[in-house]
């Protein structure tokens, strides 16, 4: 995507000397726009885990380059387990590595198997931003007949957190419909949640559909039913960073509550997810996919910017204790449908496994 009309990724190989990987830092978004250079498997899951990038196709990527970079220091089983350690509920950071070991596999020679692990990390970069791409094309034509049912008057999409093009390699899965109207000229309208703890929404999905041109609007993360209530809200469409094969959706934390809100309103919930997010192994969300608890700091303390200077400042009392989940598990039942790069639709087993044959069992 562009920032101030230059074509971005959020991360690729720098061209003039190739053990760099570049990256976008996002947590000086939207006040700077820094770019970082990683060159160690340690710098790399500093990276992922401190939420330099974030997002489950970015995360996916970013392991993919980190185990290219542990071909230089030569110990791939170790950087292996230390990237996975870095974030534990976005199934594309397994899924990525264990890409990387196969393609390896038994290779000796040096050379050969950083050509091959320089090969596969920019094969996982470049099949997350097509397949965000396709999610786009499949997902425009629900904005579209919205677009149709309302006499061309524009339509409001409500989204969590920040499962756009910086979520992922370019393009994002729940922002791709978006950018696909947009771009098609639908006139399209976007409710961003802030998404506290870490203001996702405010910080990251605001600033880039800001740099795309499209309407938006932010919100506080409990205002989402209240606008259902009044008929505010067309769709809503939201990211994932695991999906059971049976279709229940993992996604930060209070996405459960806006499924609860759009069921109980009639308004369609989509979750956008290219199939690199699915989980194939797990069928029951609420037991088996394991919840990340973040430090409790992220919920004592809100960040910003004041005169060009980031200040931290504390917000709750100094002896209140506090709990960080990062994520929360809806049901396949709140669900209308899942917007893949193969096409959409519904959350259960049946279905995904009809868009997806191969993993039949």
């Amino acid at each position: 995507m562009k920032v101030r009309g230059q074509h971005y990724r959020t991360i690729w190989p720098d061209e003039a000397e190739n053990r760099v990987i570049r990256l976008i830092d996002q947590r000086f978004l939207p006040h700077r726009f820094v770019i970082e250079e990683v060159r160690t498997v340690d710098e790399m899951a500093a990276a992922i885990r401190e939420m330099h990038v974030r997002g489950a196709g970015l995360i996916g990527a970013a392991a993919g380059y980190g185990m290219y970079l542990a071909t230089f220091e030569g110990d791939l089983v170790a950087a292996a387990e230390k990237l996975k350690a870095t974030r534990p509920t976005a199934v594309n950071l397994a899924w990525a590595i264990e890409k990387q070991l196969k393609a390896i596999g038994d290779q000796t020679n040096t050379e050969e198997r950083r050509r091959t692990a320089f090969s596969t990390a920019n094969q996982i970069a470049d099949e997350d931003a097509e397949f965000c791409r396709r999610i786009g094309e499949h997902g425009v034509e629900l904005i579209r007949r919205l677009s149709e049912k309302k006499g061309g008057a524009p339509v409001n999409v409500l989204t969590h957190c920040n499962a756009g093009w910086l979520a992922f390699v370019d393009h994002g899965s729940a922002t791709a419909p978006i950018y696909a109207a947009y771009d098609a000229g639908i006139p399209v309208h976007v409710w961003v949640d802030e998404t506290r703890p870490r203001s996702q929404g405010s910080k990251l999905t605001a600033w880039e559909l800001g740099e795309h041109g499209v309407a938006h609007t932010v919100i506080a993360d409990n205002a989402g039913g209240h606008l259902m209530q009044h008929g505010k809200v067309d769709a809503v469409i939201v990211g994932t960073d695991r999906t059971t094969y049976t279709g229940d959706v993992a996604n930060k934390i209070g996405t459960y509550l806006k499924a609860l809100a759009a069921k109980d309103n009639a308004v369609p919930f989509y979750v956008a997810l290219p199939s690199s997010s699915f989980d194939w192994n797990i069928r029951d969300g609420l037991k088996e996919i394991p919840i990340e608890e973040r430090g409790s700091e992220e919920v004592n303390y809100a960040d910003g910017w004041h005169d060009g200077v980031h200040v931290e400042v504390r917000v709750s009392p100094e002896n209140s204790g506090a709990a960080n989940f990062g994520f929360d598990v809806t049901p396949r039942g709140l669900v209308t449908g899942l917007i893949t790069e193969r096409g959409i639709c519904e959350a259960n087993e049946q279905s995904i496994l009809g868009l997806f044959p191969e993993h039949r069992r």
